[in-house]
């Protein structure tokens, strides 16, 4: 990949233009591009090769203690084709012992490669917050649908609501007055970040403060813009990020549930390795006896049938001394931990991490947005009242954006009169959120505040079908707080005191009167 030679939130449009040898209007032709995406790769971030199967089998038993259990089971194993040999019982109930061990051992290595192979699968899914197509400049013309892995330093990029970022990019021009840019999957942000076009004059900042920028992964909410492409693949933020997560995963350290595991079978292994030495040779004498008749020291004999005998009964104490299911239960209850986890929406990828959670009692994060769903709600809703004067306030359950996820509370379709049915109408036309559903998920395009007052509208009981279609809009603008729309009756929505600098006349439940609002 190649390196960005400079940062191009610090420079003006036009030298970052000259920098990359591009026309705004016209775009990179089919021949640069191609010469560029030699020299610097594809728009994608670096695919790990995901572990064999057999290496994930093999990794479940490199633990103390189940190579204990391994060892017990080759040898109990051999001992009961020992035995069975001698009184010739060869049928499957001699090896009855070794057989339990294996299948503990083989349910706890499928148990930890299943919670593996489902949390990877899971990770992969957030592959998802890559763009797949872009709508870019080439040859002086609009490709609408280009793949987005094709893109190449110096591209121009147009993007709108909805779009999400493909690489990391530098904001030429502003097609709408205002855009607004989702960015807390890489910085934690939770309230949608105000873009322009001005340079900001520092060569090294940080992220937040990069105004001009846009960066892969992200998503517009508000607005539309035109861009040039200044890192893809690897070289963007979010292509760092992974670099560096990568890094970190070279260098696991043993979790305190392993370390403890690990030192409980070292002193297992000694201590049933001493016990079961120490009854072998105290009963010497039974393999051993000397024959003192000629006064020789060398006058032993040896019964190597009965020294085998009683090397038996150590290693059955040894076996009896192990505790076979203890791998079992723990890896039961971690997984039963990682269930509980994933209905929390966490992925756990090493079932011993569970542990290791469990011992944490302080997170300390840097970004309110990062412990929060990044779902806006309505809570309450205040709306007039049916008699003069008065007023009446309305409290909204649910706090995610599937409009079934509660609803308002005592609502009924007998409570829709004429203030709540023009509220509706307001908050669905002056809007340009949308929601749409993704699995079992609802997610939504645009500003936050829009898609939570979208599904108050679908909880309301006026779905955008019902909504009158819109003439034109006069967009929002910070030094009039007026979002304008305009319909049939001219409905718009924004803020409180503005409505009652220019309001003059009131709406009530079943009437419109004249009447100053300078009592409210």
């Amino acid at each position: 990949m190649e390196e960005k030679l400079f940062p191009a939130w610090s420079w003006s449009v036009d030298r970052c233009l000259k920098e990359y040898n591009v026309k705004l209007s016209k775009g990179l032709s089919s021949f640069e591009a191609e010469t560029r995406r030699e020299r610097c790769g594809w728009n994608e971030l670096k695919k790990e090769k995901g572990k064999p199967l057999w290496r994930l089998i093999l990794e479940q038993f490199d633990d103390v203690l189940v190579k204990i259990l391994l060892v017990a089971a080759f040898i109990s194993f051999t001992l009961a084709y020992l035995e069975g040999n001698e009184s010739g019982h060869t049928g499957l109930e001699v090896y009855v012992e070794p057989v339990v061990i294996l299948l503990i051992l083989m349910l706890n290595a499928i148990v930890g490669v299943w919670q593996e192979t489902s949390a990877g699968k899971a990770l992969e899914a957030l592959k998802n917050m890559q763009c797949e197509y872009a709508k870019v400049r080439r040859d002086g013309r609009c490709v609408p649908d280009l793949p987005a892995r094709e893109l190449v330093p110096g591209d121009i990029v147009e993007l709108r609501v909805g779009d999400k970022v493909p690489s990391d990019m530098r904001i030429a021009t502003l097609t709408m007055s205002t855009l607004r840019v989702e960015q807390s999957s890489l910085t934690g942000e939770s309230m949608p970040v105000l873009k322009g076009t001005s340079p900001v004059c520092v060569d090294d900042c940080e992220l937040q403060a990069k105004d001009c920028m846009l960066f892969a992964g992200t998503t517009i909410v508000n607005g539309s813009c035109i861009c040039i492409v200044t890192s893809i693949g690897m070289d963007t933020e979010i292509g760092k990020i992974q670099t560096q997560i990568s890094e970190a995963s070279q260098e696991e350290q043993d979790t305190p549930l392993t370390e403890k595991l690990n030192e409980f079978g070292e002193r297992l292994t000694t201590a049933i390795g001493t016990v079961c030495l120490i009854v072998w040779v105290i009963n010497y004498q039974k393999f051993i006896t000397w024959d003192n008749s000629n006064s020789s020291v060398w006058n032993f004999h040896f019964s190597f049938e009965k020294c085998t005998y009683h090397f038996k009964i150590a290693v059955a104490l040894a076996v009896a001394a192990i505790p076979e299911g203890l791998p079992a239960v723990i890896t039961t209850c971690l997984a039963l931990g990682t269930r509980k986890m994933a209905q929390k929406h966490t992925i756990v990828r090493k079932l011993q991490s569970v542990e290791t959670l469990g011992c944490t009692t302080v997170i300390c994060s840097d970004k309110t947005g990062t412990l929060t769903t990044n779902q806006m709600s309505v809570n309450e809703f205040l709306t007039l009242g049916k008699k003069l004067y008065t007023t009446r306030v309305l409290h909204v359950d649910g706090t995610t954006y599937n409009p079934k996820d509660g609803g308002i509370i005592g609502w009924s379709k007998c409570n829709m009169d004429d203030s709540l049915q023009t509220l509706a109408e307001i908050c669905a036309v002056c809007n340009d959120a949308g929601l749409y559903r993704e699995g079992y998920l609802f997610r939504a395009i645009g500003l936050p505040t829009e898609a939570a007052l979208k599904v108050l509208v679908e909880k309301m009981g006026l779905p955008d079908a019902k909504a009158r279609s819109r003439i034109c809009d006069i967009e929002f603008a910070s030094d009039f707080s007026i979002n304008h729309t305009t319909v049939k009756l001219g409905e718009e929505k924004h803020v409180l005191s503005k409505v009652l600098d220019i309001c003059v006349v009131q709406l009530y439940a079943k009437a419109e009167m004249s009447a100053r609002l300078d009592s409210i």
